[in-house]
């Protein structure tokens, strides 16, 4: 097969390596499209190693493991990288999220790759690979998880600080439910593209206070929420500034601690944040029904490379002009 690694400091190779084999309970996947996620750039930056984070993909059931037997060969699925242990009370509710032996399958820039049988979804034959992808991975799940924690109708207003592709698919979402929505970035690129989603207004971050023009915008009291989806501590300060008060915070973005305070932040203005991670196996058939009852999914994509140019898809992706970047294979 063919896979990328990451070389260290920003460069992609493509490189010859064996078929890896399905154990007990897994199944490998002939890859149709795997998808870029802003979560993978650490790594891409980071030290060279044997593999990739590559973690939102769909294709073909190539092989199945020991004890699969509801997965047919050429079947074609939708893959999620989060699995669970299938026996506990969560697993049995499909919210592997939450399940102890929670656990994680990546290295998905590839032209086969393995992953659990119990996180396959089977793809209808009329869904095209990239809404596939979408549905199955970050793209919609992160938004659409995200959006189940902040489903009153009192919620009128909504602000996103960070419109790459999870923060985009938080636009399109929320907009899509009739929320207003805000987008907030340091790229005019994405800042155009979120405005194309659905956002009502945008806010430049290089240009002016996120937190004093969000409040402007809203006649001084501050979005019903704010969704951190840039993973920057600068980011989610921000979200408590602008917030209304009595409002919610939403975390998307992996970042580290923040320096909160308990009375600031929280008590005296009676603010409610929530972590949002991922999405549960369970929630695919309501993503699904979303999307074909119009959800404009496929708008998320901005640019397509072959597995070959591997390199130029996450260099491109790393400029910050694109949406969700899909890499494709023969």
């Amino acid at each position: 097969m063919r896979k990328a690694i990451y070389a260290g400091d920003g460069k992609i190779q493509v490189v010859e390596a064996a078929d890896p084999v399905p154990g007990p309970g897994e199944v490998l996947v002939k890859t149709a499209v795997s998808a870029i996620c802003g979560s993978e750039l650490h790594a891409y930056f980071g030290a060279a190693q044997d593999g990739n984070g590559g973690h939102e993909a769909a294709g073909t059931i190539a092989a199945v493991g020991e004890g699969v037997d509801w997965l047919k060969i050429g079947q074609r699925v939708g893959v999620s990288c989060i699995t669970g242990c299938g026996k506990c009370a969560y697993c049995a509710k499909g919210q592997y999220t939450y399940c102890p032996d929670v656990r994680f399958y990546g290295n998905m820039h590839a032209s086969s790759f393995l992953a659990s049988a119990i996180a396959c979804h089977p793809l209808p034959d009329e869904l095209s690979w990239e809404a596939g992808v979408l549905l199955s991975g970050d793209g919609l799940g992160v938004p659409y998880h995200t959006s189940l924690k902040i489903a009153s109708p009192e919620i009128k207003t909504v602000a996103v600080l960070g419109v790459g592709p999870i923060g985009l698919g938080n636009v399109l979402l929320q907009a899509y439910l009739g929320r207003r929505v805000i987008a907030v970035d340091l790229s005019p690129y994405r800042l155009e593209l979120a405005k194309h989603l659905g956002a009502a207004d945008t806010v430049n971050a290089n240009e002016e206070d996120t937190a004093a023009r969000l409040r402007l915008l809203t006649g001084g009291i501050g979005p019903d929420v704010c969704i951190e989806a840039a993973g920057k501590p600068e980011t989610g300060m921000a979200c408590f500034l602008a917030v209304r008060t009595a409002g919610t915070v939403v975390f998307n973005g992996e970042q580290g601690p923040l320096p909160l305070s308990p009375s600031d932040q929280f008590i005296r203005r009676d603010i409610t944040a929530v972590g949002s991670w991922f999405y549960h196996f369970s929630e695919f058939p309501q993503m699904l029904e979303l999307y074909r009852d119009g959800l404009r999914l496929l708008d998320l994509v901005s640019h397509r490379f072959p597995l070959e140019e591997a390199e130029a898809a996450f260099k491109h992706f790393s400029s910050r002009q694109s949406g969700k970047v899909v890499l494709t294979y023969q």
